[in-house]
């Protein structure tokens, strides 16, 4: 039988309360469960004492027996000190969504033609600079004829 060692909602709607439990993997969340080792009251600090109760000594039995705590139970249990910290790898945490990396590829998509568009009319202005510099010698009035 695979064990395990996880959360069980308790309580009503929009009010969450956890029993920690060690159950056997194969029933549901709030199903049936073995033994319940503690409790988990995520409305509390989290610097209360109250926050997070277990009885270790059957946690530690039941781990001894095989159990595999969950992800959630891992980490009260890394935080604890009863369990050493594992590494995690969840490599799109940080990554964006579908639609926001759309917008993303927009703004950049307009930024580099805004910037592509400056570079031309600056190209534009550079060469314009340059024919009113070569110009005004051929175009221009002599002044000492208005000078007489």
């Amino acid at each position: 039988m695979a064990m395990k060692i996880r959360l069980a909602r308790g309580v009503s709607k929009k009010r969450p309360f956890y029993s920690i439990v060690a159950s056997d993997s194969r029933m549901p969340r709030d199903g049936r469960f073995i033994e319940k080792l503690g409790t988990y009251n995520p409305l509390l600090p989290k610097d209360s004492e109250e926050r997070v109760k277990m009885n270790m000594e059957r946690v530690e039995y039941w781990l001894g027996e095989g159990a595999q705590p969950t992800d959630r139970v891992a980490r009260m249990l890394e935080a604890a000190g009863k369990r050493d910290k594992s590494e995690r790898n969840n490599p799109l945490k940080g990554t964006h969504g579908k639609k926001a990396q759309e917008r993303i590829q927009e703004k950049e998509d307009k930024a580099a033609a805004a910037a592509e568009a400056a570079k031309e009319a600056e190209e534009a202005a550079k060469a314009a600079a340059e024919e009113a510099t070569a110009a005004p010698a051929e175009d221009a009035p002599a002044e000492e004829e208005s000078a007489s």
